[in-house]
């Protein structure tokens, strides 16, 4: 009988020591303090509840194992520092990013928001993404992000489902540079079934190949847009597909900008049955003369805008908006049908546009 014991428990032992922490199943981090979360990260599945991340620190999910799930649960909140962030980072393969009904994300933007977005106050962005291999993010609540708030960079067949970005009190305290999703250096990423309310862009694309921006509803910010395109390490913007989305009540509906002087390409980019309404500046807006956050009313050709197909857009514009602006250098191979926007009046400056592609001002 010792004989029989010594035996179950020297198999446990063995159990024990070749299960390591990697393979535990579930973890927890809550409360105040990151301090275990350099275990928590060893485990397959980590649910983060009712968490305050402390001032100036990034809750940092990176270089998690392949096939872990991270579920959002309760409230998370950010102590207050004027540094750049990021917020929250999370990086890994076949990573499910996930929240549970109920579940915000509070960035608490007030405290940063001074109407200078970039400027101003040193504002932290919320959420960087470094995900791979089929990684899912989904459901997602995110309120009051003080700066941008989703930054895709170096992803690749990654999925963005079903996100809630609620920055309508930055409307009136101050909310500015609130971009949605930025994407840069990324291949194969889809951004789908999602709701926005900012004061930036919904999304956009710097650089990237093969992102697919799938039936949102954008409010109250800056439209969809590609660019601006030029002036950094990547330049390019190889395919690119917005369908089925709604632009409401939104400076711009649809805009392309590439920056005056620069080098780059896009190409390949659609725009497909989509929406606008509210629409203040412009309904659709493509313009080679972005610098330094404005326009100079001098379009280059460095960074031409090829292959653009603008098919079956519809909606309206205020009476004061321009319901179409061209302003491009090298542009070449364009389709556009269906193009149906009203109120406002026409831009009477448009140039560049390639001939029998159907593009009209």
């Amino acid at each position: 009988m010792i004989l029989a014991n010594s035996i179950l428990i020297s198999a446990l032992c063995a159990f024990a020591v070749s299960t390591p922490l990697s393979k535990r199943d579930s973890c927890t981090l809550s409360g105040s303090s990151l301090s275990s979360l350099s275990t928590v990260k060893k485990c397959s599945s980590i649910i983060i509840k009712d968490l305050t991340v402390p001032a100036g620190e990034t809750l940092d999910l990176t270089s998690l194992i392949s096939g872990t799930t991270v579920t959002f649960e309760g409230t998370t909140t950010f102590g207050y520092e004027e540094w750049a962030g990021p917020l929250i980072s999370i990086s890994g393969s076949k990573i499910n990013v996930v929240g549970a009904s109920g579940h915000v994300i509070d960035g608490q933007g007030a405290k940063w928001w001074d109407g200078k977005g970039d400027s101003g106050k040193v504002k932290p962005k919320f959420v960087k993404l470094g995900l791979t291999g089929t990684s899912k993010v989904t459901g997602l609540n995110i309120k009051n992000a003080p700066h941008q708030v989703f930054s895709v960079n170096s992803c690749s067949d990654l999925t963005i489902s079903s996100v809630t970005v609620d920055i309508r009190d930055g409307d009136s305290a101050g909310g500015h540079n609130t971009d949605a999703f930025d994407v840069g250096s990324s291949t194969n990423v889809v951004i789908q079934g999602c709701t926005v309310y900012n004061q930036d862009d919904c999304i956009a694309v710097n650089s990237g190949t093969t992102i697919k921006f799938l039936n949102n509803y954008c409010y109250n910010g800056h439209g969809i847009s590609i660019g601006s395109v030029g002036g950094r390490s990547d330049n390019v913007v190889n395919g690119f597909w917005a369908e089925n989305n709604n632009v409401i009540n939104s400076d711009n509906g649809l805009r392309i900008k590439t920056v005056e002087g620069a080098t780059g390409s896009v190409k390949n980019v659609n725009f497909i049955s989509n929406k606008i309404s509210g629409i203040k500046s412009f309904g659709i807006v493509i313009e080679g003369d972005y610098l330094d956050g404005t326009t100079t009313g001098t379009a280059t050709g460095g960074v031409p805008i090829s292959g653009l197909v603008m098919k079956d857009i519809t909606g309206s514009v205020n009476s004061t908006a321009k319901r179409v602006k061209v302003l491009v250098e090298n542009a070449s191979n364009w389709t556009w049908s269906g193009v149906s926007i009203t109120g406002g009046s026409s831009f009477s400056g448009c140039s560049g546009i390639p001939s029998g592609s159907g593009a009209s001002c």
